[in-house]
């Protein structure tokens, strides 16, 4: 199993182009199923997440054409309408294949995600929402087996709490069903606009993406289109809180300050400053130490759950004490005792992490436990004196396309080692 060696304490320069969003990557890509037509996706990330749902689709019928950030993929005939366990555990995207299988078809069988170590996230608002469309839904023996021989029919849906994948997933179905469908206290990330804009540019009829309130007229078919995919907020803030921790300078090139929400704030307030040029956001660090922030995780434009955990790392250098409330995940304070490891000043009481910041963290070998968690451990070993070696590092492979090469072109000491 591979992994990251890294020797710390050199601030970075430069530039790192930031890559297409896996989050809207993946969900993009299941929309393909809902069409006989090409869909072409640029700007698209060589992850392992990608190449995952692609083998998935590929089971489906789809013709997988993968060259330079640009991914070819016609569904001209659906070979299958089940999404079998063995793939389906691995990414919990996969299950957006779902809806668009229902609404073509007008029956799926999908596996149920597996389980997943930063909480349980179910699939229960997925559900109700193609149940509300006229879908006849059962569980048997971990599959979700789901039929609409009439089509799904167009509905009103309100959703007890934000839910990204919910949103998602509901206008995947909502654009071939009959009539109109609204959901209302709908997510607002910008992964949101950018599957509309996807779905738009195919011949669906969205309106209110990126709102909390998103109509969608069904239509009875979707023809071929090109989208590129947005940039990824999650990478781009994650580099920006590399510098925050190592010093130095960088322009995060094809991205802008508009995808980071409340986490701009949260930087500029900790001491990095932070600009929009015309080749993207230059980041740069004017003080010795960052000053500590306090933050609360929220659907967006609030504070991303998915930068909680570097945010943690860029804290644990920063002067003062932070507190860090975790209100979307359970279970996601995980990265907290490795940090520990490093000589990070930690304590987690349920939601809530205070965070001491110390001068400087000591490299040590620590364990990745998720994606964003292993980003966090890495920035950390930029930061830190001596060597930390980063165990599990295919984590980062699923959403952190070739981070040691972007890494080591701005001055970072990093290899991956092979076991």
């Amino acid at each position: 199993m591979d992994k990251l060696a890294i020797i710390g304490g050199r601030p970075l320069y430069g530039e790192v182009a930031i890559s297409g969003a896996k989050n809207s990557a993946l969900k993009v890509m299941a929309a393909a199923l809902l069409t006989d037509k090409k869909l072409t996706l640029t700007n698209v990330p060589q992850l392992a997440d990608v190449e995952m749902l692609a083998r998935l689709l590929a089971q489906h019928g789809a013709l997988i054409d993968f060259a330079d950030g640009t991914l070819t993929l016609h569904a001209k005939d659906i070979a299958s309408t089940e999404a079998p366990y063995d793939l389906v555990r691995k990414m919990r995207a996969s299950f957006n294949v779902l809806g668009p299988l229902l609404a073509r078809e007008g029956k799926a069988k999908v596996s149920l995600p597996g389980g997943c170590a930063i909480g349980a996230r179910p699939v229960d608002l997925h559900l109700k929402a193609l149940t509300a469309m006229g879908a006849q839904i059962e569980l048997d023996e971990g599959y979700v087996i789901a039929e609409a021989p009439d089509g799904l029919k167009g509905a009103d849906i309100t959703w007890p709490f934000v839910s990204v994948g919910a949103s998602e997933h509901t206008m995947l179905a909502a654009v071939l069903a009959k009539g109109v469908t609204v959901i209302e206290n709908a997510a607002r990330e910008p992964e949101i606009a950018d599957l509309a804009a996807c779905l738009n540019a195919m011949g669906a009829k969205i309106e209110g993406a990126g709102r909390s309130s998103i109509r969608i007229e069904g239509v009875d078919r979707l023809h071929a289109a090109e989208h590129r995919v947005l940039p990824d907020r999650i990478e781009t803030g994650a580099y920006a809180m590399a510098v925050g921790a190592t010093g130095g300078e960088l322009t995060l090139t094809g991205t802008d300050s508009e995808l980071l929400g409340a986490a701009l704030a949260a930087l500029k307030e900790a001491g990095l400053d932070i600009d929009d040029t015309e080749k993207g956001l230059r980041i740069k660090k004017t003080e010795a130490r960052c000053k500590a922030v306090d933050i609360v995780t929220q659907p967006f434009p609030g504070f991303p759950t998915d930068l909680q955990a570097q945010f943690m790392a860029l804290m644990a250098t920063a002067e003062g004490a932070a507190t860090i409330k975790e209100t979307i995940f359970e279970n996601r304070f995980m990265h907290a005792p490795e940090l520990s490891r490093m000589g990070a000043q930690i304590s987690v009481d349920g939601q809530n992490a205070t965070v001491r910041g110390v001068a400087r963290l000591k490299g040590a070998p620590v364990m990745a436990t998720d994606l964003r968690a292993s980003m966090s451990l890495v920035i950390a070993g930029l930061a830190a004196e001596g060597q930390t070696m980063v165990n599990r590092v295919y984590h980062l492979d699923r959403g952190f396309e070739r981070l040691e090469e972007k890494l080591q072109n701005c001055g970072a000491l990093i290899e991956r080692v092979k076991d």
